[in-house]
């Protein structure tokens, strides 16, 4: 598989979203600088990864969904193309319109850090091939502006169609419906505030987050 991660000034979790997938699929992912207009060809999934682009002025993910290579990213998307935000590459996403809602500051206005309990959706997509629904999993967060909202229309829309990925288990930011991560209509973009590129090693303490990017292989091809 040739994965690409996409890079901003201010990304700091790109080396493990690097790391993980090349532990995965054996190949080196290609770094994706922001202010590239293309991306690699043959590619068949772009990583966003986690982070604080342009240091999270304006709103988390503003800045950086107006970078000249998010371009590329809807038009890869729109070709069918696996596209994986995680974290700030969440906020990211639902800034640039490719999913629905936003992420908000956390209930509290408290960064959260550590392990949680996820509850594996319905969502039927490449992301969530490696897990069974219903299946809880533990995956590690870090986050400021987790708080996951949308309209009810919106969120009643989400259930209805099955594209809630994952949810808390717990409180975990305030998120409507403890929904920790979204697909797309068309199931090849997930957002989602958890980090599975923390839970890959045995180093980590967990590999449920290995499964996310082995499921996706597989389904991928």
């Amino acid at each position: 598989m040739n994965s690409a991660v996409i890079i901003f000034p201010g990304s700091n979790c790109d080396r493990d979203m690097l790391t993980a997938l090349e532990a995965v699929t054996g190949r080196a992912p290609t770094r994706v600088w922001h202010r590239e207009t293309a991306l690699p060809d043959s590619v068949d999934l772009i990583a966003v990864p986690g982070g604080f682009s342009y240091g999270d002025y304006l709103r988390s993910g503003a800045m950086a969904a107006n970078s000249p290579v998010m371009r590329a990213v809807k038009d890869a998307a729109d070709r069918g193309v696996p596209v994986l935000g995680v974290c700030n590459g969440f906020q990211i996403l639902t800034e640039a319109g490719m999913l629905p809602g936003a992420l908000m500051r956390n209930a509290g206005i408290r960064f959260v850090c550590g392990d949680v309990a996820l509850t594996v959706g319905e969502a039927r997509s490449p992301f969530t091939a490696g897990y069974r629904s219903g299946e809880e999993i533990v995956i590690p967060v870090a986050h400021h502006d987790g708080n996951f909202q949308a309209d009810q229309e919106t969120l009643d829309r989400l259930e209805g169609e099955g594209r809630i990925a994952f949810r808390y288990a717990g409180e975990c930011n305030g998120s409507a419906r403890d929904i920790a991560g979204i697909v797309s209509d068309r199931g090849n973009v997930l957002g989602m505030m958890p980090h599975p590129e923390r839970a890959v090693e045995p180093a980590h303490g967990n590999q449920e987050g290995r499964r996310l990017f082995e499921g996706l292989l597989e389904a991928v091809g």
